[in-house]
């Protein structure tokens, strides 16, 4: 993420006091980052929740305002339980301990971060452009968007 740090809003992120005072126990927490520099912008996205289980996928429809280029490149990145997972890799593996040169392999390859889909164009109406996602539960995604 480059540039600065802009404002998100998001109307299922907890606020901080309340993740410190009593964690991210009822529902998930979607929330986000973002950051605008010259000719791009970045945000990342989380669908958390303390439990360590499969929470629900979340519909997100992320809003890049400030666009000064009618063509933008929309880059998507995701850690979940099928994307830049080597735990869940190794858990399918059956836990092996003493992983083989083989097994660490995939482990390897299976924890370097991976798109979703491949880059693709879209035009900004405006200045705006709008970028529906649906995120599983436990997972966290870095949208890169290039002009």
């Amino acid at each position: 993420m480059q540039g600065q740090r802009v404002a998100v809003e998001s109307s299922q992120m907890y606020p901080l006091q309340t993740i410190l005072d009593s964690s991210v126990r009822a529902n998930s927490d979607v929330g986000a980052l973002a950051s605008k520099g010259k000719g791009t912008a970045a945000v990342m996205l989380w669908n958390y929740h303390d439990a360590d289980k499969q929470a629900a996928t979340a519909s997100i429809e992320v809003q890049v305002r400030g666009v000064t280029a009618s063509n933008v490149t929309i880059t998507r990145y995701r850690i979940d339980d099928t994307h830049s997972n080597a735990y869940e890799a190794w858990k399918k593996m059956g836990s092996p301990q003493q992983p083989t040169s083989e097994q660490i392999a995939t482990l390897e390859k299976e924890g370097q971060l991976q798109t979703v889909g491949t880059p693709y164009s879209v035009t900004s109406q405006a200045g705006m452009i709008k970028i529906p996602i649906t995120l599983p539960g436990q997972g966290v995604e870095l949208i890169k968007v290039d002009w």
